[in-house]
């Protein structure tokens, strides 16, 4: 692997992001940061570079500020690197309940959700439709996979984003560029911890190593854990009537 070559993790102090980036960095690719938090993204980079002996990167952003997002995907072009791809890490669970009182909340959910990460995925699209060569990877959730009681502006978002995914697979299907749609679901991080109903909860170490075999693997959508994939289909079997009367 030529070490010139980068993938780009956006969000990248989040656990499974920072596992993930132990993996790409042990196969030898450099490494470009990006997030919200610069003492967090400096913490990971010095500790990948001791580690892996790998040249990383960090760059700082806001990801309800549209034009800072936009400047930071400008720097990343301008330094002419060599991208082998990307990985789309944001996430922000919200509060569902402030959601439905506040409107700064609903915008702030699903900006950072969905908004957010198709502005930067549709930037770097361009970048790798042209160069016929390199990876997508957008990290939703199962909780798009049908609205709940309990979530459902959360899960519009996901949902909007995994659907968003979906079309850019096909249109760059034709570039030879992998679009790989990862749901995980419960997860052992800081935006789930002390949440009531968590079940089945993976680690996010876990989580990282199915992301990168399916990458790998030239895959187009997985469960993580695998059997999230049954669980939602017998979820979405539920008909309407009953599921609208379930406190999920």
């Amino acid at each position: 692997m030529l070490q010139k070559e980068t993938v780009v993790i956006i969000g990248a102090s989040s656990p499974i992001a920072r596992e993930i980036a132990c993996e790409y960095a042990a196969q030898g690719y450099s490494l470009l940061l990006l997030g919200r938090k610069k003492n967090q993204l400096e913490r990971l980079s010095h500790d990948l570079e001791i580690r892996y002996q790998v040249p990383v990167e960090i760059g700082v952003f806001d990801g309800m500020n549209k034009s800072e997002i936009e400047s930071c995907y400008q720097a990343i072009y301008d330094k002419e690197r060599i991208l082998a791809g990307i990985i789309m890490a944001i996430g922000y669970l919200g509060d569902q309940l402030e959601s439905e009182k506040n409107i700064d909340e609903t915008a702030r959910i699903m900006t950072i959700n969905c908004n957010a990460c198709c502005y930067f995925i549709s930037l770097f699209a361009n970048y790798f439709e042209e160069r016929k060569k390199g990876f997508i990877i957008g990290i939703s959730s199962v909780a798009g996979d049908r609205g709940r009681f309990s979530n459902y502006t959360y899960g519009a978002a996901k949902g909007a984003f995994s659907l968003y995914l979906q079309g850019l697979r096909a249109r760059l299907h034709r570039s030879r560029v992998q679009v790989l749609t990862v749901k995980p679901g419960f997860t052992d991080t800081r935006m789930t911890y002390g949440k009531k109903g968590m079940f089945l909860v993976a680690s996010p170490k876990k989580v990282a190593l199915d992301i990168v075999k399916a990458q790998i693997k030239g895959k187009n959508e997985i469960y993580t854990p695998w059997f999230w994939k049954y669980i939602m289909f017998v979820i979405k079997q539920i008909p309407e009537s009953i599921f609208k009367k379930l406190k999920l």
